[in-house]
């Protein structure tokens, strides 16, 4: 028997807002162990929703797009979210750019790693039996593996304010960086035109399928 559509939402919203915490912290974690404090002075080194909520990436955004098929609406973009950035302070950073690509990838890879163990657990659970075991898998285990293991790949976009942004710029000369620095401005407009293109659609089905693989050999 499937969930009612309303349950189902409540829990992947509740399952996104924990690996936008998780993936938050693991940026304040791995700056705080690079030498910069700030995030973890400022609360943020925490797993607490409440610390990481940005009103259009953690709320707003989210909620239509996981709420729509609930209310029956036909949403022309995709279901992305994010946490309010962590701040940092690079010059407290012990090596400026080792450290700056470290704590921009902390993030998804966090993501990453609660996609395996999620899969893990899915694994070991596929030996018990019942509707509970059935529900815990289907609505909960394998939304929370996947929807991480999206956000990992879609955090490394290197548009800005999205961490691939910052794994790109030691890559780019001058002028390029110069041209990121400019995006920074109008990165969010960016960032939502291009998932509602057809390239964001092909991303997509590559991470998808990238992800069925790495099921298909955990579990």
């Amino acid at each position: 028997m499937e969930s009612p559509q309303l349950f189902t939402s409540v829990i992947i919203y509740i399952i996104l807002l924990f690996v936008i915490s998780v993936h938050e912290w693991a940026h304040a974690w791995t700056a705080d162990k690079c030498g910069d404090p700030t995030a973890k002075f400022l609360g943020r080194m925490t797993w607490n929703p409440i610390a990481h909520i940005s009103m259009v990436g953690t709320v707003i955004i989210p909620l239509i797009g996981i709420m729509g098929p609930v209310l029956g609406l036909g949403l022309p973009f995709a279901i992305v979210g994010w946490g309010k950035p962590v701040p940092v302070n690079p010059n407290n950073y012990k090596n400026y750019v080792r450290d700056d690509v470290l704590v921009s990838l902390a993030g998804p890879l966090s993501n990453v790693v609660i996609t395996i163990v999620a899969l893990i657990i899915v694994k070991v659970l596929t030996f018990m039996h019942g509707d509970l075991v059935l529900m815990i898998i289907r609505d909960i285990l394998f939304p929370l593996a996947q929807l991480s293991f999206f956000l990992a790949f879609f955090n490394l976009i290197p548009f800005p304010p999205l961490d691939g942004s910052h794994i790109l710029r030691p890559l780019l000369g001058y002028n390029g960086r110069k041209i990121l620095d400019k995006m920074s401005a109008y990165g969010f407009i960016i960032l939502i035109i291009f998932i509602n293109t057809p390239v964001f659609d092909i991303i997509i089905r590559g991470i998808n399928n990238l992800f069925m693989l790495i099921v298909n050999i955990i579990v």
